[in-house]
Formats: C-alpha cells, sequence, structure tokens
C-alpha cells in the first residue's frame, strides 16, 4: 500500500551535504519524512518541481529587524516577510535596538513578539556588556538565544565594549561561540579627521583596513588565551583574512554578499551613502581577497547584516548619514547570481548558508535536507533572470543597493517547518515561526 505523507515536492535536484541529484522530498509533521525515488507515494499536496533546485533552508545568521524601538524602519514582522521572499528560512537577529537585548527579560520579549508573527524561524543575540558578564553563562542558553554579540567598535546603536579587561572578562565567560563587530575603536576616534563632509567615499579611508585588523587580532588572541570559541562577523579586508586564514582553531570567519558584490570606489559614486556601511565597502584589491579566502576554504558563513535604515536617515549628508543596508531579500539571489558566473559552485553556497551555520552553532535539526531535519527548503529556478527593484523590496524601509541589478537565479518558494511561506514572490501565511533550538541551550 502506497505510503502517504503531507506534502510532495517531486522531480527537483535536491543540493545537500552529499552531493546534488535528483530526488523526491514527502514531508510529514513539519519535517523530512522520505527522501528519494517516491513513485508510489501520495500526499493531498504535490509540488512538481522539476527543472528546479531545492537547497537545505538558507540560514541568515546577521540581520538586524531593528524590533523594539526603531520599528519606523523596520520589525520582526516586515524583515522576517523579506527573508522568506528571499528564501531564507532562519535568521539570527541583533541586539542593538531599544531598549538593547542584554538581559534574559527584554530576550523573552523578542520571542513572544516573533513568535507565529515572523514567517521564518529566529533566534535572537544578547548583547555583551560590561553590566551583564556575570550573567553570560545563563544568557547563552535561553530559549531563542544565538549567543552572544559584542560591538569592539562604535556601529548603529548604543552596545559598544573596547576596553581590553572587559573584552578579556566576556570572552572568559562564553561557552557557545559569540560573535563580534571587529573594529578598533580607539583608532576610529583618533582618524574621524578623515571623513570628508559630504563624501561618503571618505569612509573607507577613516575606518581603514587597519582599525580593523586591530580589533581583529585582539579578539583572535583572547579567543587562544581562554580557549573560546568567537565569530568575526564580517570581514572586509584582505589583512584580516590573510591573519585568519592562520589562525583557525578558534575563530570563525564571516563574509557578506556586499562585500563581494561592490567595491570602491564605484559604489559610492553610484550609490553615494546608500553604500555607507560598517565594516566599509572597500576597492578591489580587498574584495578580491575575500573571494579567494572563500575559494580557500577559510570563510566559514555567509551573513547578509541586513541593517535598514529611512531614506531621511540614509540622505543625511555624509558623515550624519547612518550606515547600513538592506540584503536578506537579496542575499539568495545575488550569491546565485555569483554561481552561475562561476565564482564559487552551488554545493560551496549551501554549505556557507545552511550546513556551516549548523556546524558553527550547533542548530538542533536545520541545515541539511535529511531524515527527521525540519522540513526548511529554499526552492531555487537557477536559469531564472530577474531585475532586482526597490518596488519588491518588502522591507518597510523600500530600498535596496541593488536596484535595477539583473541577476541570474531566483528564489521561487521558501518552507519552513514544511509551511509553505512563500510561492512565486507571493506570501502565504499564517506565519509559523518558532524559536531556532540549539544543542548547546536550554
Amino acid at each position: 500500500m502506497a505510503e502517504t505523507f503531507d506534502l510532495l515536492v517531486r522531480g527537483a535536484t535536491v543540493v545537500n551535504h552529499d552531493g546534488a541529484g535528483v530526488r523526491d522530498i514527502a514531508i510529514a509533521g513539519g519535517r523530512i519524512a522520505a527522501l528519494g525515488q517516491l513513485s508510489a507515494a501520495t500526499a493531498p499536496e504535490v509540488i512538481d518541481a522539476r527543472g528546479l533546485h531545492v537547497l537545505p533552508g538558507v540560514i541568515d545568521t546577521q540581520v538586524h529587524f531593528r524590533e523594539p524601538g526603531l520599528t519606523h524602519k523596520e520589525d520582526l514582522e516586515t524583515g522576517s516577510r523579506a527573508a522568506v521572499l528571499g528564501g531564507v528560512t532562519a535568521v539570527f537577529e541583533m541586539p542593538n535596538t531599544k531598549p538593547l537585548t542584554t538581559t534574559a527579560a527584554t530576550l523573552a520579549a523578542k520571542v513572544v513578539a516573533a513568535r507565529h508573527r515572523m514567517f521564518c524561524d529566529f533566534a535572537f543575540y544578547v548583547g555583551g556588556t560590561r553590566e551583564n558578564i556575570d550573567e553570560i553563562p545563563a544568557l547563552e542558553r535561553l530559549e531563542g538565544s544565538a549567543g552572544i554579540k559584542v560591538f569592539m567598535g562604535s556601529s548603529t546603536g548604543d552596545l559598544l565594549v573596547d576596553d581590553a579587561p572587559s573584552l578579556d572578562r566576556i570572552i572568559a565567560r562564553i561557552s557557545r561561540r559569540a560573535a563580534f563587530h571587529a573594529e578598533d575603536e580607539a583608532r576610529l576616534i583618533a582618524r574621524q579627521g578623515e571623513r570628508r563632509a559630504g563624501d561618503p567615499a571618505s569612509h573607507p579611508v577613516w575606518r581603514d583596513p587597519e582599525a580593523a585588523l586591530i580589533a581583529t587580532k585582539q579578539l583572535v588572541g583572547l579567543a587562544e588565551k581562554h580557549r573560546r570559541r568567537v565569530h568575526v562577523l564580517h570581514i572586509s579586508t584582505a589583512e584580516e583574512m590573510a591573519f585568519l586564514g592562520d589562525h583557525r582553531a578558534w575563530a570563525s570567519v564571516e563574509v557578506t554578499p556586499h562585500h563581494l558584490t561592490l567595491e570602491a570606489p564605484d559604489c559610492y559614486q553610484r550609490l553615494g551613502t546608500y553604500a555607507q556601511m560598517n565594516p566599509p565597502v572597500r576597492d578591489a584589491r580587498h574584495r578580491a581577497a575575500i573571494w579567494a579566502a572563500l575559494n580557500a576554504g577559510v570563510v566559514d558563513v555567509l551573513g547578509s547584516d541586513h541593517a535598514p535604515h529611512t531614506r531621511e536617515e540614509k540622505d543625511h549628508a555624509y558623515p550624519a548619514s547612518h550606515s547600513g543596508m538592506t540584503g536578506v531579500q537579496t542575499f539568495v539571489p545575488i550569491m546565485l547570481d555569483h554561481v552561475n558566473a562561476g565564482r564559487l559552485s552551488l554545493a560551496r553556497l549551501v554549505d556557507l548558508t545552511s550546513a556551516g551555520p549548523q556546524r558553527l552553532f550547533g542548530l538542533a535539526g536545520k541545515g541539511r535536507i535529511a531524515l527527521g531535519y525540519d522540513a526548511d527548503l529554499t526552492i531555487v529556478d537557477l536559469a531564472r533572470t530577474e531585475t532586482i527593484t526597490n518596488a519588491q523590496a518588502a522591507s518597510r524601509c523600500g530600498w535596496t543597493p541593488y536596484d535595477g541589478v539583473k541577476v541570474k537565479g531566483w528564489s521561487v518558494a521558501t518552507f519552513v517547518r514544511g509551511h509553505q511561506v512563500m510561492r512565486d514572490g507571493a506570501i502565504l501565511g499564517p506565519a509559523p515561526g518558532e524559536p531556532v533550538r540549539f544543542h548547546e541551550a536550554g
């Protein structure tokens, strides 16, 4: 007798940890129930995915969804809509909100606000500060906690830990892998005179490669001293990549699509302050070094660093303009375009966006298409050509730095634990979002 499932995805090329091949996927109870040639199986819903590729659900491990306190530019619902429209099934969200996410209470409030309101699954970083160092072991293990995030250099918000004794104490207390924005605050302060009024192209001159390298070396030194795992976010320089390639034992590496795609001075000439990020987009030498490190295996994961601001905030004259750009919705299409251009393989993209996050952060039931795992699927059409536009942006801020950019490769369906939340550019409700589960958390 034929086995019956909740849903069948038939005939797609499944790209997974064990390679790529045409397979059927059966889903039951929100999980992968069977995988292979399932011609005899039945289900009330069957999706014909011939000619398409199914990836393990893409996990974006760095987004800023701005809730609470900054919801005029994004909130958990709008950010998650942008995520699933782009093929992202889970996100790690950052703590620089108002109030800051630095306590058990503020984390719990975020989980309540997100559950069944976000369309993707979620976890929230807790900001590491001088005041909550003693609570770090407990904060790491709470429901919905992605671990600890520390800003070593000032960026958006009020989270800054720039003194060596406090950094030492924080790293000594962590047990899970903790994430760091590594720019040296003292150097940033000393170089403020390098900013040229009205000229965002001076942003990477001010926040120079040395500011990043100083902080990254300090961070890795403390990680090695205490034998603790650290995750260095949004690497932007050739010098950091050379250093990190020689220091792999305790430090993992993230890069962003914008540091792989944009370069100075062109991006500042075209986009002005809309290309302004921390750390900055730099010139071709640095972009080439980031690609070389990615293809040499130094890079562990990709993160969009989705950091929306309103047009009004971006339109202030530099340096009063806000740093940050959208990215979660364009994350997959931009990277699929790089795949089609031959810059990386589809298998490597899967490792950077699903298997890699699972391996680094110990996600339970996510990161691969396998029996018993959550049915998180990103279905893409590698042959589809589209032009990215501001009009497509689901983010509340309503713009993308890739407006007018033509890409080859597009997300056509998104499943979160068996719930189809996006199909052909349409959001399908209700929102199923739940906290991501971690092996090292409660």
